[in-house]
């Protein structure tokens, strides 16, 4: 956009009067007392950064797609990043930009005097500036926000998806939530990732504290049984309660899998696969006897 869209003489009249602007924006933001996200310093230092970078862009206009406010735009992207990791809200991040209309307004309103013509002038200039900037640190403050909703979102499927070495060769892998297509993903890598690590022979998926099992839940098991049959392994399903045996029969589902109802069953079964079994010590079977003994005595 050309210079005579009315910023031309906006550069010059806030490099006149930058001190006060900056003082009443700083002002007019503040930092609550107990509020431990952000120090006044930095934002003072926020607020001078982005308004000498405003300074030297203005005078090519008031379009902030221009080269010229490529500063002014990287400023705010750092300021609207940082203030979506610091848990700040959407209005407090837009208001950073919006408060800086009432300073400069008021500037040009003693600037220009009597001349209605100068002041609407370059507060209409003025107020497009600050609206498209403003819409500029919203949008990277969303873009920043769903990143970091994204992040937490793989951590969580990271945390909720452990595998559990119950016995060599044998390993347990608990389910608790909606099993959906890309948790099924990070399941099936943490799993098969686990079966090379621990040279297992059997995986229990245990599904006791997922709450449904439809036909999409139990394709997504079956994918997971089949990635780690080709690793060498074979996988029980344990967990499966009244209502899930009901709801898959209703719906007409298959496991083509052994399933058992307890992780214990589970795990007995898998220790008889393995040439093992869990049995009571000598010392302990005497010890239940003789307990019994006294008990009929």
């Amino acid at each position: 956009m050309a210079i005579n869209d009315g910023a031309a003489g906006l550069g010059s009249l806030i490099a006149d009067h930058e001190a006060g602007i900056l003082a009443e924006w700083i002002r007019a933001l503040g930092v609550q007392d107990g509020d431990r996200r952000i120090l006044r310093s930095e934002l003072e230092t926020q607020c001078r950064g982005v308004l000498t970078a405003l300074r030297q862009a203005i005078s090519s206009g008031v379009d902030i797609g221009n080269p010229a406010y490529e500063r002014t735009r990287g400023l705010l992207d750092d300021i609207s990043r940082s203030r979506a990791a610091q848990g700040f809200s959407p209005s407090e991040t837009a208001t950073f930009i919006f408060s800086l209309k009432e300073p400069v307004f008021e500037i040009i309103r003693k600037t220009h005097g009597e001349d209605a013509a100068a002041v609407a002038r370059d507060t209409w200039a003025m107020t497009r500036l600050l609206d498209s900037l403003g819409l500029h640190t919203m949008e990277t403050y969303q873009r920043s926000r769903d990143a970091v909703i994204a992040r937490q979102q793989e951590e969580i499927a990271e945390l909720s998806t452990p595998v559990v070495k119950l016995w060599d060769g044998i390993l347990a892998l608990p389910l608790i939530g909606t099993l959906d297509s890309a948790r099924t993903q990070v399941v099936m890598e943490n799993l098969l990732q686990s079966i090379v690590d621990h040279a297992a022979e059997i995986a229990i998926i245990d599904i006791t504290g997922v709450p449904t099992v439809d036909t999409l839940v139990a394709q997504h098991l079956l994918k997971t049984v089949a990635a780690a049959r080709l690793m060498g392994a074979d996988c029980l399903v344990s967990g499966i309660r009244p209502q899930i045996a009901q709801t898959m029969v209703h719906l007409g589902v298959e496991l083509t899998v052994v399933s058992k109802a307890t992780l214990a069953d589970a795990f007995a079964l898998a220790l008889q696969r393995t040439g093992r079994a869990v049995v009571r010590s000598k010392a302990a079977a005497d010890a239940a006897t003789a307990a019994s003994r006294a008990a009929k005595a």
